[in-house]
């Protein structure tokens, strides 16, 4: 009988690592989920973040609610919030507050009812040694998916089962756009068509090959959109969103 497997995911410390280490955040959760699961059964996935204040916020606000609402849509998905406290604002900052207790009492609640075999704790904060310890004392495996390199979150990395190190081979595939947006830009740039069609007209030896490049790229395209229509896509935005 195939593993079943439980997803932890900590969805600020995902979002900066994936702007940090990737210059970029439109991940497909579904697609990085699966990839992290593989031939396992997937029992349920937790999604954990902070709601923005709408009246502090209130256009982040209107874009945080798009993206939770793309979340909810994913199969075996559940999204738990806590919450930005504001204070002194907008000279200060707003913290969160209750996403990483909620977390880890989620983890914990689950691994005592024996609704999972192995926990994936999607996070890199130190603080959830104690809860890691404690999923592994009730007889339960626990692998951490973790940016960086070795030298960081050591203590997360010597209480899991198992590392999985989040790099380019993981998420390859995963992303919503096939290629990385420039900076300013949320959708993929094109080639310059008029330079390109000037190189084709005056080299006539390159039209064959021209024209079998683009009915390349065009078939590819049609098979990515084929593929985001699945994902219910007028319910997805492109970027994750901070906290």
């Amino acid at each position: 009988m195939a593993e079943r497997i439980m997803i932890f995911i900590d969805g600020s410390n995902l979002y900066h690592s994936l702007k940090k280490h990737f210059g970029r955040t439109d991940l497909d959760m579904g697609k990085f989920c699966q990839r992290l699961v593989g031939r396992r059964q997937l029992s349920r996935v937790y999604y954990y973040n902070a709601r923005v204040g709408i009246k502090e916020e209130p256009e982040r606000y209107k874009h945080q609610q798009a993206f939770f609402n793309s979340v909810n849509s994913i199969p075996y998905t559940e999204l738990r919030l806590g919450r930005l406290v504001y204070n002194n604002w907008p000279n200060t900052p707003p913290y969160e507050k209750g996403t990483d207790v909620q977390l880890a009492t989620d983890m914990l609640t689950h691994a005592f009812k024996n609704n999972y075999d192995v926990a994936i704790l999607v996070a890199g904060d130190n603080d959830y040694v104690s809860a890691v310890q404690a999923v592994k004392d009730n007889g339960k495996h626990i692998e951490i998916a973790l940016f960086g390199q070795e030298g960081t979150s050591r203590q997360l990395r010597a209480a899991a089962d198992k590392v999985i190190p989040i790099n380019r081979s993981l998420l390859k595939g995963c992303w919503k756009q096939i290629n990385p947006p420039s900076h300013g830009q949320r959708h993929e740039s094109r080639p310059n068509q008029p330079n390109q069609m000037n190189h084709i007209q005056n080299n006539p030896s390159n039209q064959n090959n021209q024209v079998n490049q683009n009915n390349h790229y065009a078939q590819n395209n049609e098979n990515n959109q084929s593929i985001q229509s699945n994902q219910n896509p007028q319910n997805s935005p492109d970027f994750l969103e901070e906290e």
